[in-house]
């Protein structure tokens, strides 16, 4: 049964149950039985904490949350209701909410709540409960949930995801090994020659953007820099755009520019594609689905450039509306939820990875020997993910310009712009800024960069 099922399934029981209590109490007021009228109007009062989640790729996960969400509000006399959506709806969803002033308690998103900073709360008060408890937050998550102009902690976070290489290594034998960008430029011929392209993104979808952000990280690109200037309009951009666009035509084909964001997955699974850089829930599907195409997959940090390697992906938020009337109540959660960081990493079979790394404890025993995986020790690189993972504002703050950059598909139609030949490298990104700077300017007069 799926998240959303499980949910609908819970919010009948729990009104059945209500009803139910509610009948059993008219008939204890005629004096029958004092103490199960005592019990059902307890039940009545019980407190409602609604969460909004996104679904998680990992099979069975999602139902252990459910489980576990469940069980802490039985422990704490909480009805706990949670509502699944898919990863592309979040965000319109929460905007739905912010609007009308209503919705859920919790609110979990992905990448960046700073576009909602003025409709949370400070999640200040948690980040230091949890700190105290735990010790210091991954310096990358932390740059993903707090405004350093306003001061302002705008989400929590109690997990992230790192997004390897995943590269067929049967395929890549006597072509070199997928270890940098370059590696990239020179095996790509050769893999497309032989019906195998590398399957790198351009599309105008989230995943696809926040890939072509690692290719410009290794370049010394960025959007921004450290006080949030835009500084797109740069050699190493246009370098970074001209990496891209030769290897859009050397090594990959013309699909990668109408991906949605499990195209990537359904490549590889495909046994078409050479190469993807994707979270782990690509391989875990493959395990599931073709053992013997996963133990062919081999996993490699994200490529290396210039300027070193960086991999930009998911750091999961959740958010408590200003206007939720459940406020202790969610921060209580949160705190809770982070107490089960190791759980959640193994039951996501090494997908979530604690934000609060002391929450965890070592994770390295558990990486290194996978009783799923062909051979054992191939998660074994995870364990280091943290060095080459960062925030979408690298070298700064993500931001609302920043994640406002994404959403409009910015650097996916810079890079495909090029790779296609209608603009040069330089036209592209000089377009590029022109789009760029007038989100940031936006943004800097509502005071929020």
């Amino acid at each position: 049964m799926n998240g959303p099922d499980l949910a609908r399934r819970d919010f009948l029981r729990l009104a059945a149950g209500g009803a139910a209590l509610v009948a059993t109490g008219a008939g204890c007021n005629t004096g029958s039985d004092p103490a199960k009228s005592k019990a059902a109007t307890a039940a009545r009062d019980r407190e409602t904490l609604r969460i909004a989640k996104r679904t998680n790729y990992i099979f069975g996960y999602d139902e252990w949350w459910d489980g576990q969400a469940r069980r802490w509000g039985e422990r704490n006399g909480i009805d706990v209701l949670v509502e699944y959506f898919d990863v592309n709806q979040v965000h319109a969803h929460a905007a739905s909410e912010v609007a009308s002033k209503r919705g859920h308690d919790l609110f979990q998103l992905v990448a960046s709540a700073a576009p909602f900073e003025d409709d949370v709360i400070d999640h200040r008060d948690i980040v230091e409960e949890v700190r105290a408890k735990f010790g210091n937050m991954t310096p990358f998550v932390e740059r993903s949930v707090v405004n350093p102009k306003t001061g302002k902690y705008f989400a929590f976070s109690d997990s992230w995801n790192p997004s390897p290489v995943h590269y067929r290594s049967d395929l890549w034998e006597g072509v070199g090994q997928p270890g940098s960008w370059d590696d990239l430029l020179t095996a790509g011929p050769a893999l497309k020659a032989r019906g195998h392209p590398i399957g790198i993104g351009m599309a105008p979808d989230i995943e696809s953007n926040v890939g072509l952000l690692g290719l410009m990280f290794a370049y010394g690109a960025a959007i921004q820099d450290e006080d949030a200037r835009v500084v797109i309009n740069s050699r190493a951009t246009v370098e970074a755009v001209k990496a891209g666009a030769a290897l859009f035509r050397s090594g990959m084909t013309d699909e990668v520019l109408a991906w949605d964001i499990t195209s990537n997955n359904r490549y590889l699974a495909s046994g078409r594609g050479s190469l993807i850089v994707n979270s782990i829930a690509a391989l875990r599907a493959l395990e599931a689905q073709d053992a013997g195409l996963a133990a062919k997959t081999g996993l490699r940090p994200v490529p290396a450039g210039p300027a070193g390697r960086f991999g930009p992906y998911a750091v999961n938020v959740y958010v408590i509306w200003a206007f939720s009337e459940m406020q202790e109540v969610a921060k209580r959660f949160l705190v809770d939820l982070v107490g089960d960081s190791r759980a959640s990493f193994v039951e996501s079979q090494y997908l979530q990875h604690p934000s609060f790394p002391g929450a965890g404890g070592e994770l390295v025993e558990l990486v290194a020997n996978d009783s799923r995986a062909q051979p054992a020790d191939k998660y074994r690189l995870l364990a280091g993910a943290a060095d080459w993972t960062t925030n979408i504002g690298y070298p700064g703050h993500t931001n609302a310009a920043s994640e406002e950059v994404l959403e409009a598909s910015v650097i996916s139609q810079m890079f495909a712009a090029a790779a296609t030949g209608g603009m040069t490298a330089e036209e592209a990104v000089r377009t590029a800024e022109d789009r760029i700077k007038p989100i940031y300017d936006k943004w800097r007069d509502r005071g929020k960069v």
